[in-house]
């Protein structure tokens, strides 16, 4: 009798030990796969130099070591002597776990490769309302596979989403607007994350980011500047990154009509080349060129044709330009014109005449009545 129960009691000891063994050994295949997987792959892409393959090992991270784990949960169930309805909830519980990872790895995959060749092409940042878009697509073929796996019918569901779907477009006009601009935004390549823009209202700033309502800009003073999509895609915007971030600043200088233009133009253009070199900001080799515009009131105008690498590089060039450009012409002899207005007075004819010596006073001066004291 006792070696009845030493034996029951051996094989419910190993039926509770084998699934928990199944399901560590699992886990720490899941670890060691995981690790020694995505590090080969890591040097693969080094070797290489593909940089897609950074979006696949952050996209397999902790995904690897999720598929073991379920794997190993599944192969334990077997070993366990379980009621049949039990044993279909636990496998349909595991089946919609391992549809959700793998809709989640498409996500990060189908994320991550559009913000790479995005970047790659140069067409600018991924903004998180083109992100937010594909999240939502892929979670929602997730949703629904996952009902279709589990025996639901989805076609009176997705009969209830298209009619809830439009009661809530009219209920949410404003947003759904402000979606849909932005959307039109994010895909006309007319604007960018990382371009300046300038709207006509007077708002100006760095796109940092296109959302699902506004669009946020980065202004001088490094606030952010929210603006409803709508607005911007309604009125009439610059956008100084377009066609490239390379822009063309204009400086206009006076010069004296006393001084040699010739030698004016051979000192600017020095200075301007020397600006283009030095200068961080300024474009290294390109050929500023100078043009005089016109007479002016009291100076002729000199314009000076600078290219800077991005819009707000305009400051620093500026800046150095005419530090550099008043000292040369100072060590030159060159003069800076300024205003002079001469002012002419007429004075009546009574005052212009020399007082007769009769009016003079002892003194020599004009013996004027209120110089007197009567009283």
């Amino acid at each position: 009798m006792s070696a009845a129960l030493n034996v029951i009691t051996i094989t419910n000891i190993i039926s509770v030990v084998v699934p928990i063994v199944i399901i560590l050994g699992a886990f720490f295949l899941g670890i060691i796969v995981e690790r020694q997987g995505l590090n080969r792959l890591q040097a693969l892409s080094s070797r290489i130099g593909w940089g897609g393959a950074d979006v696949i090992i952050s996209s397999l991270k902790g995904l690897i070591l999720f598929w073991f784990i379920i794997g190993g949960i599944f192969a334990a169930i077997l070993t366990l002597p379980i009621d049949n309805n039990l044993f279909l909830t636990i496998q349909r519980c595991l089946l919609v776990a391992a549809i959700a990872s793998g809709t989640l790895i498409v996500a990060r995959l189908s994320v991550g490769f559009v913000r790479y060749f995005s970047e790659t092409k140069g067409a600018g940042n991924l903004t998180s309302l083109f992100e937010m878009l594909t999240q939502i697509v892929i979670f929602t073929f997730g949703v629904l596979i996952t009902l279709q796996s589990l025996g639901i019918a989805i076609t009176p569901l997705l009969t209830a989403l298209g009619i809830g779907g439009v009661s809530l477009g009219l209920a949410f006009q404003s947003t759904l607007t402000n979606f849909l601009s932005g959307l039109n935004l994010a895909t006309s390549n007319k604007l960018r994350v990382g371009d300046f823009i300038q709207l006509d209202s007077g708002e100006e700033g760095y796109v940092v980011d296109i959302a699902w309502r506004h669009t946020i800009l980065q202004d001088i003073r490094d606030n952010m500047v929210v603006v409803p999509n709508t607005r911007i895609l309604n009125n009439v915007f610059k956008n100084y990154g377009l066609p490239d971030k390379e822009a063309l600043i204009i400086l206009e200088v006076g010069i004296s009509y006393d001084t040699d233009l010739e030698k004016v133009e051979q000192v600017a253009l020095e200075i301007a080349n020397e600006v283009m070199n030095d200068v961080v900001g300024g474009v290294p080799n390109s050929d500023p060129w100078i043009r005089f515009k016109e007479f002016g009131y009291f100076a002729i105008t000199m314009t000076v044709y600078l290219r800077i690498r991005e819009y707000f590089d305009h400051l620093v060039v500026r800046h150095e330009f005419i530090k550099r450009l008043h000292k040369r012409f100072r060590n030159e002899n060159i003069p800076m014109p300024f205003p002079i207005q001469t002012s002419l007075i007429p004075i009546p004819h009574e005052q212009t005449q020399i007082p007769k010596r009769s009016t003079l006073s002892h003194d020599g001066l004009p013996d004027l009545p209120f110089l007197h004291d009567d009283q």
